[in-house]
């Protein structure tokens, strides 16, 4: 069990998201629609859908919304949407590498809001799997350690199926396979009441350091940027 500030990284953002709460409905909201359209609109038939109410619930995300967010993913509703996924990566300041993931109805649009992003802070956009590489993609389920001891929730998390638990003195950070996030989500709710965060994200097989301060700040302002446009879901970086 090992630390792992990027867990950190993740909990300082989502509580800037929060203060935003309008822009981060809805790209919950997207992210339930492309679900939805994906599988049954029923939570109990469809893992992937399940994972997505539960983050709007995780934010107190209203139920006429996510009721709303699930229509719009039935084929043929009146209020039917078509969303795609894309996926950008490339490298912001100081060399660290970063992975945009989106959920767009106009791919042009987005890839000509997210380039020049990378431009302005001193980073590139790269080509598909140019830093992806670096990355592990992983289902996370984030706890505060108050939750539990460290051997508690590692024991907890390998019974319901994780590959490995890592737990400092502020996470538990439980790690499962993609299509088992679900089930494990659900096995340590019923454990230990809801997760502080559980989602499908890119986790770093490395973490770099950014030593310059310039290069730090213009990353931290990439990372805002790309936070705030509507079609990117999530910004995951190596960054230590």
């Amino acid at each position: 069990m090992a630390g792992h500030s990027h867990a950190k990284n993740v909990a300082r953002r989502k509580e800037a998201q929060g203060k935003k709460k309008a822009n981060l409905f809805g790209k919950i909201a997207r992210g339930i629609t492309v679900a939805a359209k994906s599988g049954s609109p029923d939570p109990d038939m469809n893992p992937r859908l399940r994972l997505a109410i539960l983050k709007a619930k995780e934010v107190s995300m209203p139920n006429d919304r996510i009721k709303r967010a699930i229509e719009a993913g039935i084929p043929g509703g009146a209020d039917s949407k078509d969303y795609q996924e894309a996926r950008y990566e490339g490298y912001g300041p100081g060399g660290v590498a970063v992975v945009v993931e989106c959920l767009t109805d106009n791919v042009a649009r987005t890839v000509g809001d997210i380039r020049p992003m990378f431009a302005k802070f001193g980073g590139n956009l790269g080509t598909a799997g140019s830093v992806s590489f670096m990355f592990e993609k992983l289902g996370e389920i984030l706890y505060p350690a108050s939750k539990a001891s460290a051997d508690a929730m590692f024991e907890a998390g390998v019974e319901a199926g994780a590959q490995n638990v890592e737990s400092d003195d502020d996470y538990h950070a439980i790690y499962t396979d993609t299509t088992d996030l679900a089930a494990v989500a659900d096995a340590l709710e019923k454990k230990f009441g809801a997760a502080q965060e559980s989602r499908i994200m890119w986790k770093p097989l490395n973490l770099h350091a950014v030593n310059d301060a310039d290069a730090a700040a213009n990353l931290t302002k990439l990372i805002d940027a790309l936070d705030e446009n509507d079609d990117v879901q999530e910004v995951f970086t190596n960054i230590a």
